[in-house]
């Protein structure tokens, strides 16, 4: 019988084994070091802000994976064999596969400061992570987080929820200013501000300093300020965790290279999730996407293809979403912060300071392109159709309440939308 070997349990290679057992009766097993079950990753957050408890991040009963016949193993995957075709494990056990599938996701960014690997010092990706926080929290009289994107977000507001003062350092110029245009990045400024976060724009950290028990006691920034703080989130992105490839006949970039087949350049060997990089881009997507979603699709993809089905990756249209504090974020389509040459930009900021639309089209024949929204939710099918379709900009405008999820609250800001969009590029074309 066929032995598939899955190195990692997140979505991607939980969503491949789930499939593969659809469709097969294949022998499984999933290599894990993290946590034996499956657990959902964004619900993290929750989790440490008392929304949840850890066993309901877990979607899957613990019963479900032996009555499925999928072989759980805990353990490190230190190195891959592809001539003897064995993953070998940090206790120099092995594990020989027919089919290996690296699903081992993103490790937390570090870039070679002093003081990074002092006790305090954390990321917010691994259950560990978790774990640590929740030891350090009740004592801390101040934390600092650096970086600022959605993961750094995210462990501002956890702090802020057991009452723990935060300063944020963000290296750029407006939060998440290389993702969202001008005016969305200096709403959401603005709304980081409203919550007593103490946000440093344009700083960077230069070093973590210690005390006499080798804990981090302060941090130093790139202008000689020294904060005092116990703990420090480093926040500042992730890279795929394929360390252990390095002395492997698999290649690599940044990723685990693989072809839209999701294959390697090693027969038998594939790679999903964070830890792939598409050799070509597909279109104006990122060769390496650390997205929920797409790690989901991968692997109901890649279980087709094992199962000899021979499936494409194709990821359909760009979507994402975030939450910032009170405020949600969804895009749809291509919104760049720095416009592209053909790609004009409307702006709407709602007189709150908790609503925007940015709508992208393209200037010479009007297509629409993409759009992002603050604190109004849209239906992802409407944009997935009329992006497919490449419908104008005047037809999304036109029927922007069809795209809204609550069209009766929506009517208050559709006009308002509409007559900025007119009276800014007097676009009277047919739909």
């Amino acid at each position: 019988m066929e032995h598939v070997v899955i190195i990692g349990n997140g979505i991607s290679g939980v969503t491949l084994a789930r499939h593969i057992r659809k469709l097969s009766d294949k022998k499984i097993t999933i290599i894990s070091s993290e946590n034996e079950f499956f657990f959902s990753r964004t619900a993290l957050m929750y989790v440490f802000m008392g929304h949840m408890k850890f066993e309901h991040t877990q979607p899957y009963e613990n019963s479900f994976w032996k009555k499925n016949k999928i072989d759980l193993k805990t353990g490190i995957v230190h190195e891959v064999d592809t001539n003897s075709k064995k993953a070998i494990l940090d206790d120099n056990s092995s594990i020989d596969y027919d089919k290996l599938v690296i699903a081992t996701g993103s490790k937390s960014n570090k870039f070679g400061w002093k003081g990074q690997d002092l006790d305090g010092v954390l990321g917010l990706y691994h259950k560990q992570d978790l774990e640590k926080l929740e030891l350090l929290a009740p004592n801390c009289k101040r934390a600092v987080v650096v970086g600022g994107g959605l993961i750094g977000i995210e462990l501002v507001e956890m702090l802020l929820s057991r009452n723990i003062p935060v300063t944020f350092l963000v290296r750029e110029k407006s939060f998440w200013g290389s993702i969202l245009p001008s005016g969305e990045s200096q709403m959401i400024n603005k709304h980081i501000l409203e919550h007593h976060v103490d946000l440093r724009l344009d700083t960077n950290l230069d070093e973590i300093i210690e005390d006499e028990n080798g804990r981090a006691k302060a941090i130093k920034t790139d202008k000689g300020e020294i904060i005092e703080c116990s703990i420090v989130g480093l926040t500042v992105g992730v890279s795929p965790n394929i360390d252990f490839l390095k002395n492997s006949n698999v290649e690599l970039g940044r990723g685990v290279k693989v072809n839209r087949f999701l294959e390697t350049n090693i027969k038998d060997v594939f790679a999903i999730g964070d830890c792939a990089e598409q050799n070509e881009a597909i279109g104006l997507r990122r060769p390496v996407e650390a997205v929920w979603y797409t790690g989901r699709m991968m692997g109901e993809v890649l279980a087709q293809t094992i199962c000899g089905n021979a499936m494409e990756y194709n990821p359909g249209h760009w979507f994402n979403s975030a939450k910032f504090f009170d405020i949600e974020y969804q895009t749809y389509g291509w919104v760049f912060a720095k416009p592209l040459e053909n790609e004009q930009q409307f702006y709407w900021e709602h007189n709150s300071g908790k609503k925007a639309i940015t709508i992208s089209f393209d200037k010479n024949n009007d297509t629409f392109l993409g759009i992002n929204t603050f604190g109004i939710r849209m239906r992802h099918d409407f944009f997935d159709k009329v992006l497919t379709e490449k419908k104008s900009v005047q037809y999304v405008i036109e029927n922007l309440k069809d795209a809204n999820f609550d069209p009766e609250f929506f009517t208050q800001y559709e006009k308002e939308i509409k007559n900025a969009f007119q009276n800014k590029f007097s676009l009277n074309k047919a739909v």
